[in-house]
């Protein structure tokens, strides 16, 4: 099964339902009140177009996400490689690198992920 699209302000109320699920959906609503600003209308309408995508359920008003946080970044990282970089992963790591500081243990520890993946570990 593929991942659901997940927009931006979609993604900011699954890092809210994340870091609480399970959760009642009345308990969603103030949450989303006191961190977006959300009206309760807007998160229920928000709760029910998810749910209709396949990315979170709301059985008894207890509401719980059907799609990890890792699986929903992927398909963004993934999608955007193949938009803009035409599918090109060096481009990619080209691009942000020109643009980003990388530390010492960050580029350590992507070392030690391509050196896992070479192995077959990943």
């Amino acid at each position: 099964m593929s991942t659901p699209k997940v927009f931006e302000s979609e993604y900011r109320f699954c890092l809210i339902l994340w870091e609480h699920e399970p959760v009642k959906s009345s308990e969603l609503v103030n949450l989303c009140q006191q961190q977006l600003g959300w009206k309760p209308t807007t998160t229920y309408t928000v709760i029910k177009r998810l749910s209709e995508r396949g990315v979170l359920k709301n059985e008894d008003t207890i509401v719980s996400s059907l799609v990890t946080k890792e699986e929903v970044q992927a398909k963004e990282i993934n999608e955007m490689v193949e938009k803009t970089f035409e599918g090109s992963l060096p481009a990619f790591v080209a691009a942000f690198t020109k643009h980003q500081r990388i530390s010492g243990e960050e580029i350590d520890a992507i070392q030690q992920m391509i050196d896992r993946y070479r192995k077959g570990e990943i």
